[in-house]
């Protein structure tokens, strides 16, 4: 690995920003956080005081315009990702982006069209593709290890709604939160989904469907090799937060469990219990976050190929606009319809 730290600007000071400030200045000797950018500078100031980051702007072309800062990563709200992109693009940084790119895949492509003509790294924030947990049901089924792709099934439920203001601008259940299962279909089996079929409904909270959006969805996928899959997803589990694969081979399965905050098992009279799952994705998630950078760092300093590429998250878009459609439509749809 390379001695060179790779100097790093951060725009967007909000709650996954704030998770990789604290990354890059603790955990990540790879690579200097050197300044931070959020339209609201008072976030910006907060998390440069808190980690003593030098160069801290409301202006994210400050970040652009500086020859010292090599890479950004963009964690700002969804609808700025792909001018953000375009812009680091032009300007010869490397791009680190927060999940989705964009929600109009024209878009998508005129950013990915800026990566490319710049010759930058460009990597999606994908970061379950990095949990330990995950890549290890990813070498089984790849490598052969139970056999013959059959049958895969994702369980993603969150502890509870994000609130009613969130949802409005989130582009919906599929396009911010099926939009990590359809990434880690993708992944784990090294499989390309051919179709989709949605049921989708309010079952948590009537305000999030009057807010023009579902809560509760269960997605049949069909592999292009004949491979059948199912995702559920739920925006409250009562229990905590919910995130289990199963994959079924010719040879065998593979599957994986929740984290949970210790391995106690406490048995009497009456029951044999354990304490609650992790509570979010900022527990469950942690060491991932800080693997998903440490691969993008490692990608620029030893130039390497990103390991979540800005085709991965067209492809995951493109999945979660057609299982929209199929659910507003009431029937099974080829991705081939949205691309």
């Amino acid at each position: 690995m390379s001695q060179r730290r790779l100097r790093v600007g951060l725009i967007g000071c909000g709650r996954i920003g704030r998770v990789h400030a604290e990354n890059l200045s603790l955990r990540l000797p790879q690579a200097q956080l050197c300044a931070v950018c959020d339209t609201t500078r008072a976030s910006a100031e907060e998390v440069a005081g808190r980690w003593e980051i030098p160069q801290v702007t409301a202006e994210p072309e400050e970040i652009f315009s500086d020859a010292a800062i090599e890479a950004v990563l963009i964690c700002s709200p969804t609808d700025t990702h792909a001018d953000y992109i375009v812009a680091a693009a032009r300007a010869g940084k490397h791009v680190f982006c927060e999940k989705p790119i964009d929600h109009d895949l024209r878009r998508i492509d005129t950013a990915l069209e800026a990566v490319r003509n710049a010759g930058v790294k460009f990597q999606v924030g994908f970061n379950r593709r990095f949990d330990a947990n995950f890549a290890r049901v990813r070498r089984a089924v790849v490598s052969g290890e139970i056999g013959a792709l059959r049958q895969i099934h994702i369980t993603s439920r969150d502890p509870a709604p994000p609130p009613v203001s969130y949802i409005r601008s989130s582009g919906g259940l599929f396009l911010d939160m099926t939009i990590h299962d359809f990434d880690m279909a993708r992944f784990l089996t090294g499989e390309e989904i051919a179709e989709v079929y949605t049921q989708a409904g309010v079952l948590v909270d009537p305000a999030i469907g009057e807010a023009g959006d579902v809560d509760t969805a269960v997605t049949l996928l069909r592999f292009r090799n004949g491979t059948l899959g199912s995702i559920d997803n739920s925006r409250q589990a009562a229990y905590g937060y919910d995130q289990r694969v199963e994959v079924l081979g010719s040879k065998g399965s593979v599957a994986t469990a929740n984290r949970f905050p210790n391995d106690a098992v406490i048995s009497d009279g009456t029951s044999v219990r354990r304490d609650l799952p992790l509570r979010f994705f900022m527990d469950r998630y942690q060491e991932s976050f800080v693997a998903e950078l440490a691969a993008f760092v490692e990608s620029v300093l030893e130039d390497r190929p990103p390991a979540v590429s800005g085709e991965d998250g067209r492809a995951a878009v493109m999945l979660a606009l057609a299982a929209r459609k199929s659910h507003q439509e009431g029937r099974p749809v080829r991705v081939e319809e949205v691309g």
